[in-house]
């Protein structure tokens, strides 16, 4: 009898001792999609991403465009009958090999603006991470979770960190 009695009570003192601990946590969150629009540094960011990007596209539509202006040169011999199976050949194997220059062109733009956009952005990330830790700290927050990937069922408007991130990042 006694041994439940004790085993009762120390429960009793453990779903006491967990329910102050949950009560005690403090949850957060903010929008990091809102965050970063809002931010200078980011909208600096794509200006100049958007301008190395129409770098990068003028450069592919320039070898396009000569590529079309052989290719109707071609097809205009060809149609006119000026030139012999062999030159045909030898033409639409040059084309081939522009046509391939072209798309490997294209692949390395892409993997250019990636690069570009990742070397821009990390450092605005990492500043905005030391925000978001040093307001989580200053202000006793157990969590802070990111609303903009929708993770967040239910938050409390006053929970909402992002006007104090805001304000750690001026």
């Amino acid at each position: 009898m006694k041994l439940n009695l004790i085993k009762s009570l120390f429960l009793g003192l453990g779903f006491l001792c967990l329910t102050i601990n949950v009560n005690a946590q403090k949850f957060g969150y903010l929008n990091s999609a809102v965050l970063l629009s809002e931010l200078a540094e980011v909208k600096a960011a794509d200006s100049e991403l958007e301008t190395y990007q129409k770098q990068l596209m003028s450069s592919g539509e320039a070898m396009v465009k000569a590529f079309e202006t052989k290719y109707n040169q071609y097809a205009k011999e060809a149609g006119e009958g000026l030139l012999s199976k062999i030159q045909m050949q030898e033409k639409e194997g040059e084309l081939g090999l522009e046509q391939q220059k072209i798309q490997a062109y294209e692949v390395e733009v892409q993997q250019k603006i990636i690069k570009k956009r990742e070397l821009l952005y990390q450092p605005i990330l990492d500043k905005v991470k030391i925000a978001i830790e040093a307001v989580g700290k200053e202000n006793g927050y157990t969590m802070i979770f990111d609303a903009s990937n929708g993770t967040i069922l239910h938050a409390n408007e006053g929970d909402d960190v992002l006007a104090l991130v805001k304000a750690k990042l001026k």
